[in-house]
């Protein structure tokens, strides 16, 4: 990223005060459907600067809109508040006040990037139509996004786009990446319980070893990858956890796995699911065991709108030029509940470089922070957007 003077003036004004609320919110960190102290402070701040505030979708859902002049038009800004069960370890003088809890994925940023461009789009925007920020919980696993739209989000606040933005460790500060088409991945959760019968380790042949079985699975569904999807198209089946006997010389009786399936594709998707359920229950029948699957659908594949992602290159391109963008840019395996809000509105989702250097260390680790120098980067990108699209 270049110079501060191709940066909004006014939100730059701005960022001493949103460092310093980033800094709060970061120091406070609330986990999934908790972030009544986050949601406070970002519904103060809004109405303070004279957006209508809705509270309560989601449970802890803020909306602030925001109309200027007749445009008929609405655009919609998502920002995600949720922290993660982390024990931070950054020694920061604002890390986190509360053992076990840290903002270790940087929604304190998000959050704090679109507070500034909130204030400024109030303040100095200029646009014509109806500006929604969404202020979603439980981002982490628990589909607050899905939760929000239940409550009725789009009937309330309609958009005819919707935009988010996460920040991207190992990429240059500032550095926009998007991609039309599936951006990231679905992720699905599979807990399988094994049945056996369990017994003394000198007489294996009176027991069914629920080990053994589950050690069966898992080199079984190998195969799923491997065999059964087009290898053209992304698939992944990790096995990430088996939990089992209690002493070396007992077998068994019960085992418990957890696994994480992932794709891009809804029929690879549907594939997966059913080759898994196939195995396991086929490897437990044939080693006399039985097992229980539940199989737990969660985030689809994102997928970003064509004509969306080009329009929000675009905005990059006429802002800060070509190089601003990730070139050859590729699809994450990660997931994101924000797939569920561009199922319903067309939309783009798209990823901020956080730094390569000191930056760089990787979301969801102890020793990570949220770079604030993306902070008038992306607020500035936000108002670009908005006032472009409203125009």
């Amino acid at each position: 990223m270049g110079s501060n003077d191709l940066l909004v003036p006014g939100v730059l004004d701005s960022i001493p005060e949103m460092r310093e609320l980033r800094h709060r919110i970061h120091a406070h960190p609330e986990l999934a459907y908790e972030e009544f102290r986050t949601a406070d402070l970002v519904a103060e701040r809004l109405a303070a600067w004279g957006y209508r505030v809705h509270r309560g979708l989601g449970g802890t859902g803020v909306v602030g809109t925001l109309k200027k002049g007749s445009g008929a038009k609405a655009i919609g800004l998502r920002a995600d508040m949720d922290a993660l069960p982390i024990h931070e370890t950054t020694g920061l003088p604002y890390a986190s006040t509360i053992a076990g809890k840290m903002h270790a994925c940087g929604h304190d940023g998000h959050t704090a990037t679109l507070l500034a461009a909130a204030k400024h789009l109030a303040s100095q925007g200029r646009y014509d139509g109806t500006l929604n920020l969404i202020f979603q919980p439980a981002e982490e696993g628990l589909g607050g996004a899905k939760k929000m739209i239940e409550d009725g989000l789009f009937e309330q606040f309609p958009c005819d786009a919707i935009f988010a933005f996460h920040n991207m460790p190992g990429y240059p500060v500032g550095r926009f990446g998007m991609l039309p088409g599936p951006f990231m991945a679905s992720s699905d959760t599979v807990i399988v319980k094994v049945k056996g019968k369990g017994g003394h380790g000198s007489a294996p042949h009176m027991t069914v070893d629920a080990v053994l079985v589950a050690s069966h699975i898992v080199i079984a569904l190998q195969s799923v990858v491997s065999r059964n999807v087009d290898p053209r198209q992304m698939a992944v089946v990790s096995v990430g956890a088996i939990h089992a006997g209690s002493a070396p010389n007992v077998i068994a009786d019960s085992a418990e796995m957890k696994i994480t399936v992932r794709a891009y594709d809804p029929e690879v998707r549907a594939l997966l699911k059913t080759r898994i359920t196939e195995i396991v229950e086929g490897q437990a029948r044939v080693l006399g065991a039985a097992a229980e699957i539940d199989y737990q659908w969660r985030y689809p594949a994102l997928h970003n709108d064509p004509a969306m992602t080009a329009y929000a290159a675009d905005v990059v391109r006429d802002w800060l030029g070509e190089d601003a963008l990730v070139p050859g840019m590729q699809p994450l395996t990660g997931s994101e509940d924000f797939a569920f809000m561009l199922e319903k509105r067309p939309g783009c989702y798209l990823t901020i470089g956080n730094g390569d250097g000191e930056g760089g260390c990787m979301v969801h680790n102890p020793g990570y922070d949220f770079n604030d120098a993306i902070l008038p980067i992306g607020a500035s990108y936000w108002v670009k957007l908005v006032e472009r699209f409203l125009a």
